[in-house]
């Protein structure tokens, strides 16, 4: 990158009051989205250890509001920030009552009332879940599960029965899942995996096209990943490898990055470049692509169009790094790359949503001893004018 063009990056970020630097990365095309912020976007002035970040309209107002896991290892408020619109989070409330050690929490109607509940996950403390009344008030947390290491949650119809289930990771320990009987009512936990995966992440897609959900597991600790096929009875013995056997994986996205129809994944990798595979539509893979030279420390990626061409881009959470966005060129292997954030951060999770109304998909960050921000999708060339003005 220029040191000129490096310069302009740099007074961009100034002029809107983007707390973070943008460092360039051989940006070759340069993106002509650029993700920014000022002191008004952050949630609150608060630092917890955020481990995660979702969002729903929980009191039904037409605005994106945000929940809140903190605490990871130790006891620490969830929290609720409500929008008032443009993506002005006034309002914050308690999660509960009681504070606690949350990696995950997600967002979904679980009992059917066309109201959005939350399901929240714990580290060695029972999962709760938290029945929302429509207004954004919750009733008292209802447990779930069974106590565990647990890193993530993943909410989907597995068994296809017309409500949400919920597949919990416990990093070392036997992952599970829990039926829905349509109330909330979860089931006694189904295992999946082997009894000592390091599951971190696992994302729930059809990838051989027979029209059952199968499971795709990141796991960290030098373990292989693996894709499990769904035998059509929630069985998932039949596994595929992927990736190099002793990855350090922490988080993987699904979709159709190359345009061919099949089903690819976006790998965010700690001490390794992040990765895509491009899927073949049988549950397996075959050419693939390093989105960098040098060794990421990735904690999440998410896929969603950021600048409005119909084709997926990639947005990668990182620790001591900034975070970086890659808008994808069309065919998977060239992507525009810029980055945002401040390179110190320890940023554990993102979500990726429209804050502001304006169509464009913004970033919320989730970070660990620090602010979490809300990053707004801007084109260059409003930057550059506003820099001008």
């Amino acid at each position: 990158m220029s040191v000129r063009l490096m310069t302009l990056m740099v007074l961009i970020c100034l002029v809107l009051g983007e707390p973070a630097i943008l460092r360039g990365a051989q940006q070759t095309p340069i993106s002509d989205r650029i993700l920014v912020s000022n002191s008004r976007t952050s949630l609150g002035t608060q630092k917890n250890l955020t481990a995660s970040v979702r969002v729903g309209d929980l009191n039904a107002d037409g605005n994106i509001d945000v929940v809140v896991a903190n605490g990871r290892h130790w006891p620490q408020q969830n929290l609720i920030f409500l929008n008032q619109g443009n993506a002005r989070f006034n309002q914050v409330w308690s999660l509960g009552a009681n504070q606690s050690t949350s990696y995950a929490t997600e967002i979904a109607d679980m009992d059917g009332d066309g109201d959005l509940d939350v399901v929240v996950g714990n580290d060695m403390a029972p999962n709760l879940i938290f029945l929302n009344n429509g207004r954004a008030e919750f009733q008292k947390g209802v447990p779930f599960g069974t106590v565990s290491s647990v890193r993530s949650l993943t909410l989907s119809d597995l068994d296809s029965d017309g409500d949400v289930d919920v597949l919990v990771t416990c990093r070392g320990r036997q992952n599970y899942f829990c039926l829905n009987d349509g109330k909330a009512n979860l089931g006694n936990p189904k295992p999946f995996g082997e009894q000592s995966d390091s599951t971190i992440d696992v994302v729930v897609a059809d990838l051989n096209r027979d029209g059952f959900n199968d499971l795709i597991l990141a796991n960290r600790d030098h373990q292989q990943n693996f894709v499990l096929l769904n035998d059509g009875k929630l069985g998932f013995d039949q596994k595929i490898p992927f990736g190099t056997g002793t990855d350090e994986t922490r988080s993987v996205a699904v979709g159709d990055l190359n345009g061919d129809g099949n089903l690819d994944l976006a790998l965010a990798n700690i001490g390794e470049p992040n990765q895509i595979l491009f899927g073949n539509g049988k549950g397996a893979f075959g050419d693939s692509k390093l989105l960098s030279e040098s060794s990421n420390s990735s904690y999440a990626v998410a896929l969603a169009d950021m600048n409005q061409d119909e084709v997926p881009d990639l947005v990668f959470a990182n620790v001591g790094q900034a975070n970086t966005m890659y808008l994808n060129q069309g065919d998977g292997k060239r992507y525009a790359i810029s980055q945002f954030g401040l390179p110190e951060a320890r940023t554990y999770g993102l979500v990726v949503e429209d804050f502001n109304g304006d169509s464009y998909p913004d970033v919320l960050t989730a970070n660990s001893d620090a602010l979490n921000w809300v990053y707004l999708n801007r084109p260059l060339n409003r930057a550059k004018r506003k820099l001008k003005e």
